[in-house]
């Protein structure tokens, strides 16, 4: 008896003479060399022979016995696409690889196999060699809010154009969080780190600096980086706002805010704020801090709540523009004159909030522009040639007056 590769030997109760031969697809019983009715004789010998080879437990009821095996499902490989192309698989290669001298017309033909027939190189394969997969660990804190997204599309111009690909892990501002990500992340081998914030545990410092990779930690410069830091001075970009609200005239100053241990950038808004109104003579008169997502009903909330308390406050700041949104949605349904009888200024520069009634006075927080210098940082450091990319880029944010802050 013949035993097709991959088959274990079976004892055929046909009897000498039997044989089993595998062709295009489908398994043939042979006695003597004809190819004869084994319906009621191999009843047994077929559920085996199913049974064995992992194949449906089909008997034909036509002289001959054929079994038609389930298509089985395995990874493209190169051999397939250089069958497919009539070209060797070292050609393949670097056709896929965009490496290596290789005609235009040998190109197109590789080409237009692979994706015929659905090929998708083997990244794990490369990796190996190199100890790297062309993916970038992007970790941020949420995804609930406008902040983060635009970042992430200033990250995709610049990598689309490479052939590296952002991969995003969410912490949610939670630092034991923020070490299972990027613990989860660095075990991928990826060519590069972009990381939210400059404050991290022990542990996680610990990890980015010995990935061995390029990392950048983005939105924030008031700190020292592992590596390479893009972003704004939170503590510069608060003293700038409270420089303006002293200069419009404003004195009774109140704050809304997430809860500061969470929100690092946040916080370091509210110690320049602070400092500034301080130097000014000006202290906040009340505050008010929430834990949870930025939404405008919790900025209609929360101000209501704040001038129930502080009735003759006359200038109110938020931690963020959508907040900031509700507290000018209630203002205008309690039909309170903005901003002669009460100014607001949030930050980030939303454009989503560009439709209300009226503008609210904001910052803008470059979070475009932080995403596309961070993610060339990343691809710079892919070219083997020397580069002068500079590893600290502070960018430096402006005021948007809006309706809601008085220009003096």
């Amino acid at each position: 008896m013949v035993t097709p590769i991959g088959f274990e030997p079976i004892t055929c109760p046909l009897g000498g003479g039997c044989s089993i031969q595998l062709s295009h697809g489908a398994i043939a019983v042979f006695l003597s060399g004809k190819k004869v009715n084994v319906m009621a004789i191999v009843t047994a010998f077929a559920k085996q022979l199913c049974r064995v080879a992992g194949l449906p437990n089909i008997i034909a009821n036509n002289p001959g016995f054929i079994i038609v095996p389930k298509a089985t499902k395995r990874p493209l490989t190169l051999r397939d696409v250089s069958e497919a192309s009539g070209v060797s698989e070292m050609t393949v290669s670097r056709v896929l690889r965009n490496r290596g001298d290789v005609s235009a017309a040998t190109r197109t033909k590789v080409q237009a196999a692979a994706k015929e027939l659905g090929y998708v190189p083997n990244k794990i394969a490369g990796a190996l060699a190199s100890n790297r997969v062309n993916l970038v660990a992007v970790i941020i804190p949420s995804l609930s809010n406008m902040v983060f997204p635009e970042v992430l599309t200033g990250i995709n111009q610049i990598l689309e154009d490479t052939e590296l690909q952002p991969v995003v892990g969410v912490t949610d501002y939670l630092p034991e969080k923020e070490e299972r990500v990027l613990y989860e992340m660095l075990s991928w081998r990826p060519s590069g780190v972009i990381i939210a914030g400059l404050e991290h545990s022990e542990a996680a410092r610990a990890m980015l600096e010995n990935a061995g990779v390029p990392v950048v930690e983005i939105m924030d410069t008031d700190g020292n980086p592992v590596d390479a830091m893009v972003g704004i001075s939170h503590r510069r970009a608060g003293a700038e706002m409270a420089k303006a609200i002293l200069k419009a005239g404003y004195r009774h100053i109140g704050f809304m805010g997430t809860k500061m241990p969470l929100d690092h950038r946040a916080r370091k808004r509210f110690e320049g704020f602070t400092e500034a109104l301080a130097k000014g003579g000006v202290e906040i008169e009340d505050r008010d801090f929430y834990s949870g997502g930025s939404a405008l009903a919790k900025g209609r909330e929360m101000t209501k709540a704040i001038l129930e308390r502080s009735p003759d406050l006359d200038f109110l700041y938020y931690s963020n523009d959508m907040i900031g949104a509700g507290g000018l949605l209630h203002l205008l349904d309690e039909g309170i004159d903005v901003p002669g009888q009460i100014g607001l200024a949030g930050f980030n520069g939303v454009e989503l909030l560009q439709g209300l009634p009226r503008q609210l006075a904001t910052m803008d927080a470059c979070r475009l522009e932080i995403g596309r210098k961070a993610a060339e940082i990343i691809a710079s450091s892919m070219d083997d040639a020397p580069t002068n990319e500079d590893r600290t880029i502070v960018l430096t944010p402006t005021i948007s007056f809006g309706d809601t802050l008085k220009r003096r």
